[in-house]
């Protein structure tokens, strides 16, 4: 009955890039036909539906919730059952770019062939993304599940027990003839609280456009018609026979219901009232929140760089409120194929890089002992000069210098022809 999603190419080159990348492995999928509990039976009739009745989703990321919504006998849908989100990634906040690990905000549909029932994941079904909204804003990104596992790299996932009730809703509704089924995927319950203390974050404009959609079903407890022109949604919008919504193209002179016009009126009256009083009053801080295409886009980079087993940062890198960019200290690379090559090349580039520092270093360390070798002469050698001048001083002796033997005779004879003519002068003169 179900069409299994088409096999993919290699997992752990897209974990991290693509979203939660699900290939159908599994040859049998007993879990995928698993009844619904007696006590959801039980009710479910209660509340005047019946087991194969049309089913729509909602998802409120801050909260952690996914609800599932059933039809009763008179068309309008109840509240059937609640469940807590296991794990999703990301912040507050759009899916802009392929691998920016944010699980997707906005209305999306699901229809038979979108069930996995042979899925890695226990058991999934892609959510629908990128939509029509989606691909006129540009954004990328496949993928996109709500599955089990307990793990999410930009999906909205369950616990395994969880996973086979919601699949059963699903099946179910499709087994009673319902085509395909709607997910409102939000960042918070769009209350006047809540909006107040978002008022101030760059994704407002986006979720402004999201509660009116949130409205509608609030009013009519009915999914509403979802169209896409301009790039923004459009709810409940009737347009002219012959004219279509053009996601990229102007909307058309469309027209809603009279009495939806009055109800939504009355309701954005009230509305308006709370979140006035909801400014002026004290409330939790907001929670952390995308800031936009930029920060999707360093996430992305990182994803990339992850997916190609690079070492990376453990977590993915976050921007500030002032548009730096803070990471974790802690770097590893993912366990995989590629991660393991990628680990290898970079030990061989290490031993590489050392050998070349122990080799420049036995240069160095040579160089400096034949320096060394060098100084010791030369110290030695004054200090062996020092030495012999120091005998000389301590003995005393000096040396005078020695004349030749004919310079002493030649002295010694004018000496006795000078005192032989002085007796002779005095002999003269009688002196």
């Amino acid at each position: 009955m179900f069409a299994k999603l088409a096999r993919t190419g290699v997992l752990i080159a897209a974990i991290g890039v693509a979203g939660c990348n699900d290939s159908s492995m599994k040859d049998f999928a007993p879990e995928a036909n698993k009844p619904l509990p007696d006590k959801i039976l039980a009710d479910m009739k209660a509340k005047g539906m019946v087991r194969t009745s049309s089913v729509m989703a909602r998802i409120f990321k801050e909260e952690g919730k996914l609800e599932i919504w059933k039809a009763k006998t008179n068309g309008r849908y109840d509240l059937v059952a609640s469940y807590d989100i296991c794990k999703w990634s990301g912040k507050l906040g759009p899916k802009y770019t392929e691998g920016d690990r944010q699980a997707p905000e906005g209305f999306y549909t699901v229809r038979p062939s979108q069930m996995n029932p042979r899925s890695n994941y226990h058991l999934s079904f892609n959510i629908g993304f990128p939509n029509a909204y989606d691909r006129a804003n540009g954004r990328t990104g496949a993928n996109l599940m709500v599955h089990g596992a307990c793990s999410s790299s930009g999906c909205y996932s369950m616990t395994d027990a969880q996973i086979e009730q919601i699949y059963a809703f699903g099946r179910d509704a499709f087994q009673g003839g319902q085509t395909e089924f709607q997910i409102q995927a939000f960042p918070f319950r769009m209350t006047a609280a809540n909006m107040a203390r978002y008022r101030n974050d760059p994704n407002y404009e986006f979720w402004k456009m999201l509660k009116v959609g949130y409205d509608n079903f609030e009013i009519t407890k009915v999914p509403p018609k979802v169209d896409v022109c301009e790039k923004r949604y459009v709810f409940n919008q009737v347009a002219p026979e012959g004219t279509t919504f053009d996601p990229t193209g102007p909307c058309p002179e469309s027209t809603q219901p009279d009495s939806l016009k009055t109800a939504y009126a009355d309701y954005e009256k009230r509305y308006d009232a709370a979140f006035s009083s909801a400014v002026r009053s004290s409330a939790p801080a907001p929670k952390p929140t995308i800031a936009g295409i930029k920060e999707a886009s360093i996430v992305s980079d990182w994803s990339k760089r992850r997916a190609r087993g690079e070492r990376v940062p453990i977590e993915p890198p976050s921007m500030n409120s002032d548009g730096s960019v803070t990471e974790t200290v802690r770097m590893g690379r993912i366990d995989s194929p590629l991660g393991r090559k990628m680990a290898a090349l970079d030990a061989e580039k290490e031993a590489k890089r050392k050998a070349e520092e122990q080799r420049l270093a036995a240069i160095e360390a040579a160089k400096t002992a034949k320096e060394a070798a060098k100084a010791q002469a030369l110290a030695e050698k004054e200090a062996a000069k020092q030495a012999a001048q120091q005998q000389v001083v301590t003995a005393g002796v000096e040396v005078a210098p020695a004349q030749p033997a004919a310079e002493t005779q030649a002295a010694s004879a004018d000496e006795g022809t000078v005192s032989k003519l002085k007796k002779k002068l005095l002999g003269m003169f009688g002196g």
